[in-house]
């Protein structure tokens, strides 16, 4: 049984049907049969960008599925010889690489995952309602089911050998553990305060000189963000963010004084000449939050918990839908080695996955004086080190692809440190003087 018919739940169901004989998901919301925004996913009208891993991953669970997406109008963008990289205010040389992501609303990503597992025959979607509690056994040791609240009607009771819990943010696994006599896991919060707003405009061939994308950083002095992706039906869909209570206007004028305060000619220019297709989406996204289940020593058999539920990253880096696919593929492996000790070999591997973006992510976020958390030597060492990889990057298009490869999740961080690397980064340095 999965909890949550989002990306994570999806993929979780669609693995799990090649073990269990019939898979459950239950979800909040009535789900609609073409690509549609829904309340259950607020930041569905939001900028989305599927990095080059998340595309490969998702392309070895559901075959084909980025060639799909593309016939439906998403394009596959190459995220180093396709897109304007602005990192620290240093405009990052461009080359030709096989870093490939799609430019795909979350809508029609999350709409075409769907479709294909509700052609699984063992994949059955309960009509909407809310899990309201776990079932166990009287010692408390496995968790046999869950208390179903429909929208409408009785409640009832759903047994199943394993529940998942993939219900984002919202999770209430901590609690729902605890009435049963386990301890929390512990949590690492990395408050941010960012908010967001997405509006879509239509795609001419000039703008952007021509690309699929762009992108600027946040740095510290200057707390905004702003980035533009291709998506499908012609569109680019722009978001521009600002963190610690940084907030884009709403209204045309102040969206574009917006853009054309982070000192990107080619994003203003589109935000202001471009024409809007439908309003604009804000959402805020108050803190990024970890929650370390490998680090119980106690958990009960037939449940797990996936995606957002145990790590919810600052959007601005893209890693979620990545990353959840990618604990997919982690619960595939697992699965053969049976439910004993199934949480503790998937919660190890996910910890794993989930180090080298949370700390991408997380580094970043510290190099802002205003986010509270503990700024190691390595950490601040690290944050001077890239910084110095964004300026010689303007030349260098091999350290260009190497951060790339990082942010895409295709190399652990480690690699940018790795002696070649930083002998480049270093003669960059001399040679400027």
């Amino acid at each position: 049984m999965v909890l949550g018919a989002s990306m994570a739940g999806l993929i979780a169901a669609r693995v799990l049907s090649d073990v269990y004989d019939t898979v459950t998901i239950i979800d909040r919301d009535t789900l609609p049969d073409a690509a549609a925004p829904r309340r259950g996913v607020p930041q569905s009208r939001q900028l989305h960008v599927l990095l080059a891993q998340g595309r490969r991953a998702l392309d070895v669970l559901f075959e084909g599925l980025s060639d799909e997406l593309s016939a439906a109008g998403a394009p596959q963008v190459d995220l180093h010889g396709q897109v304007h990289w602005c990192n620290d205010g240093y405009p990052m040389r461009r080359a030709a690489s096989d870093l490939l992501g799609v430019g795909v609303s979350r809508p029609l990503l999350e709409g075409t995952v769907r479709a294909r597992v509700r052609k699984l025959a063992n994949v059955r979607f309960c009509p909407p309602a809310e899990a309201t509690a776990l079932l166990s056994t009287e010692d408390r040791s496995r968790i046999i089911g869950v208390l179903v609240t429909p929208r409408t009607g009785v409640v009832y009771r759903i047994y199943a050998d394993l529940v998942v819990d993939a219900c984002g943010r919202a999770s209430r696994s901590p609690v729902w553990l605890a009435g049963l006599g386990y301890p929390a896991p512990p949590e690492q919060l990395i408050p941010v305060d960012l908010t967001y707003v997405t509006r879509t405009y239509e795609r001419d061939p000039d703008h952007l000189d021509g690309l699929l994308g762009a992108l600027t950083n946040a740095v510290p002095g200057r707390p905004r963000t702003g980035i533009v992706a291709a998506q499908e039906d012609g569109h680019f869909a722009v978001a521009l963010s600002g963190m610690l209570g940084e907030q884009p206007p709403l209204d045309h004028e102040g969206f574009t004084r917006f853009a054309e305060s982070l000192g990107v000619p080619v994003i203003s220019r589109l935000v202001r000449e471009a024409v809007p297709v439908g309003g604009p989406a804000r959402m805020r996204y108050p803190a990024s939050v970890r929650r370390r289940y490998e680090r119980l020593r106690r958990f009960p058999l037939g449940y797990l918990v996936v995606g957002d539920a145990v790590c919810s990253f600052n959007p601005l880096y893209g890693q979620g839908m990545t990353v959840a696919a990618a604990e997919g593929l982690l619960l595939r492996s697992v699965l053969p080695g049976g439910p004993d000790q199934l949480a503790q070999r998937f919660f190890r591997g996910a910890g794993k996955l989930i180090d080298g973006p949370w700390s991408i992510a997380v580094g970043t976020d510290l190099r802002f004086p205003q986010v509270p958390g503990p700024r190691s030597p390595r950490v601040r060492l690290i944050n001077a080190y890239v910084h110095r990889l964004h300026a010689a990057a303007r030349t260098d298009a091999a350290l260009g692809a190497a951060f790339l490869r990082v942010l895409n999740l295709v190399d652990p961080p480690a690699r940018l440190l790795r002696p070649a690397i930083m002998r480049r980064v270093l003669r960059a340095r001399r040679n400027s003087g």
